[in-house]
C-alpha cells in the first residue's frame, strides 16, 4: 500500500492550498488541511505528491486515436483537439491517458504558462510533484450513473463512461440540460443512461439547490445527495490517489533523470523510519500479550457477525484473524470493538434487503470499514449506501463501481458518523 500527500491548488496565485494523506486503496488517511505550499511542504516528508488542478484552468476531453502512444501520440494531440481549445494549440500542453473500454483515450490540456508558474510555486516551496491531475478527474466515473459534485460554484460532471465536463455558476440542471440528459421522461424516449445522479455537495449547497433537487427528482430516476462535511477535496483525493485521472508531467514535462532531486526528499524520512522501525518492534513485546487476549474474544464475535452477512456460506471469503491483526495494526489499545461489531450489524441487514448483491472482499482500519460489493445494478448499491446510514449512527460513501460483465462491482467504505 503506497501513501500520497494530495495537494489541492487555488485558482488565484495567493489563495491557500489544501491537502490531504491518501492511499492507493483509496483511503483518506488523515484530515484535510488548509495552508500555504510551505506548510503542505512540512508534510509531504517522502511521500509521493500528487497535485490537483483547478478544473476551470484545465481541458479534459477524449479523443479516438489509433495511436498507442509515445512521441507520435504527443504530436498528434494538439491538431486533434485543435476545434475543442480556444487558444493556440502552440501554447498549450496535452497529455493522454490509458484508453478506456469504449476505446477512447482521456486527454487532459493546460496552457503551458500555468502550468510554468505552478511549477515555479511548487519548486519554490520544495515540492517536487510525483504527478499533476486536473481536479475534475477525482469524480469517480460509475456506469451507467451520472455523477455531479459542486464546490465554489464549479460543477463538475461526469456521465459514468466518457462525457465529462467542467461548468461555473450553474445550476445542476442547467448543467444537465446543456449536456443533452435531461429529456422529456413521458414520452418513449431512451432511458439511457440510467437516470440515477449521484451528487457531492455542501450542506450550503443542499440549501440553496433545494428546487433543483426537487425538479431533477421529476426528471430522472433517482437523485442521491451525499454532503462533503470536510470540503471536496476527501472525495477528489480517494479516487485520484486509486491511479485514476490523467497525469500532466508527460513529455517535456516528465520526470527526469535527476535522481538527486529524487532521493533528497527522502532522507529525513528515511532515518524517521528507521527510528520508528527500532520502536516499534521494543513495543511490540509490551503489546503483545493484550492483544492476542483481544483478538481470542473477538474471534468468535466476528465470525457470527460475518456469518449473518453470508449465510448459509461455507467458504472463507474473509478471515477473521487477518481482519482483527488489521485492527491491531492500526489501533492497538484504542480499539473500541462494540463499534466495529455494530457497523457489521448495519452491514448485515443492509445486505439482507439487498439479496441481489453479495460481498466480495471486507476490511478494517483506523475506524473505517471497507467493503468490496458485488450488485446486479448501481441501485442496488446504493440501496445499500442508504440502508447502513439510515440509522444516522453511521456513514457510507461509495468509493468506485466498475461494471465486470453482467455485475457491478463496488467499493463502499462505513464509518462512524462524527468520526
Amino acid at each position: 500500500m503506497a501513501e500520497f500527500v494530495v495537494i489541492r491548488l487555488g485558482r488565484d496565485h495567493d489563495q491557500m492550498v489544501e491537502w490531504v494523506i491518501a492511499d492507493d486503496n483509496g483511503t483518506r488517511r488523515s484530515q484535510p488541511l488548509k495552508g500555504s505550499l510551505n506548510d503542505a511542504s512540512a508534510q509531504v516528508q517522502g511521500r509521493p505528491v500528487i497535485v490537483l488542478l483547478p478544473a476551470t484552468e484545465t481541458l479534459t476531453t477524449t479523443v479516438d486515436m489509433p495511436i498507442r502512444s509515445g512521441a507520435r501520440l504527443n504530436a498528434t494531440l494538439p491538431y486533434a483537439l485543435e476545434e475543442q481549445v480556444a487558444s493556440d494549440v502552440e501554447t498549450m500542453h496535452f497529455a493522454a491517458g490509458d484508453k478506456r473500454e469504449s476505446g477512447l483515450r482521456p486527454v487532459a490540456a493546460v496552457a503551458k504558462a500555468k502550468l510554468d508558474n505552478w511549477l515555479a510555486q511548487l519548486e519554490e516551496a520544495e515540492i517536487l510533484p510525483w504527478k499533476m491531475v486536473p481536479e475534475n478527474y477525482g469524480l469517480a466515473r460509475i456506469p451507467g450513473t451520472l455523477s455531479i459534485l459542486i464546490d465554489d460554484g464549479c460543477v463538475m460532471f461526469n456521465d459514468g463512461a466518457d462525457v465529462e465536463f467542467v461548468m461555473q455558476d450553474v445550476n445542476p440542471s442547467d448543467a444537465l440540460a446543456a449536456a443533452g440528459w435531461l429529456k422529456d421522461r413521458h414520452d418513449d424516449a431512451p432511458a439511457e443512461p440510467s437516470g440515477h445522479l449521484i451528487v457531492y455537495c455542501g450542506a450550503a449547497d443542499e440549501e440553496r439547490l433545494s428546487h433543483d433537487w426537487i425538479a431533477l427528482r421529476h426528471e430522472l430516476h433517482s437523485v442521491d445527495i451525499n454532503l462533503l462535511p470536510d470540503g471536496a477535496l476527501s472525495r477528489l483525493a480517494v479516487t485520484v490517489a486509486s491511479g485514476h485521472g490523467v497525469n500532466l508531467l508527460q513529455g517535456k514535462y516528465g520526470p527526469k533523470a535527476d535522481y538527486g532531486s529524487w532521493l533528497r526528499p527522502w532522507k529525513k524520512t528515511a532515518a524517521l523510519l528507521l527510528g520508528l522501525v527500532i520502536v516499534g518492534f521494543a513495543g511490540k513485546g509490551v503489546d503483545y500479550y493484550r492483544l492476542t487476549k483481544l483478538e481470542t474474544e473477538l474471534r468468535d464475535q466476528f465470525t457470527q457477525e460475518f456469518r449473518q452477512i453470508r449465510p448459509g456460506d461455507t467458504g472463507e471469503v474473509l478471515d477473521p484473524v487477518g481482519a482483527v491483526n488489521s485492527i491491531k495494526r492500526s489501533l492497538g489499545a484504542g480499539i473500541a470493538s462494540p463499534i466495529f461489531l455494530q457497523t457489521l450489524r448495519e452491514l448485515s441487514n443492509a445486505m439482507a434487503q439487498n439479496s441481489n448483491a453479495s460481498i466480495e472482499a471486507i476490511s478494517y482500519r483506523a475506524g473505517i470499514i471497507d467493503v468490496r460489493v458485488s450488485s446486479a445494478d448501481v441501485e442496488t448499491v446504493g440501496n445499500i449506501q442508504k440502508a447502513i446510514g439510515a440509522s444516522g449512527q453511521f456513514i457510507a460513501s461509495i468509493q468506485s463501481t466498475d461494471r465486470v460483465a453482467d455485475r457491478i462491482n463496488s467499493r463502499i467504505q462505513i464509518r462512524e458518523a462524527g468520526s
